[in-house]
């Protein structure tokens, strides 16, 4: 089951934006030109390695065959493990929860 999806953390704010203008967008897309997303193993260290001390956060889980934008498993190189990650917005109809962290 849990191979069926894939999560994505970001701010209630953020997320609050996405159900206003109908799609999520987060800030990489424009300046990576694609959205991190990790698999359900992943998501503890993401947490530790970029959030520590942030608040009002929500993890998006997110199924990954209604995902309407290519989602490539793809490297990274600087912890050498692969990572799930979407080349476009994100439909909201593939977000199947929104868990406040």
């Amino acid at each position: 089951m849990n191979g069926d999806f894939i999560y994505h953390i970001t701010t209630q704010e953020k997320w609050d934006l996405a159900l206003k203008q109908g799609f999520y967008e987060a800030d990489t897309l424009v300046k990576e030109g694609f959205m991190h997303c990790s698999t359900a193993d992943q998501v503890d260290g993401v947490l530790e390695r970029y959030y520590q001390g942030v608040t009002g956060l929500v993890k998006l889980t997110i199924q990954k065959d209604k995902v309407e934008r290519p989602l490539v498993f793809e490297l990274a190189g600087n912890i050498n493990e692969v990572f799930p990650h979407i080349h476009g917005t994100l439909n909201l109809d593939a977000v199947v929860a929104v868990t406040p962290i």
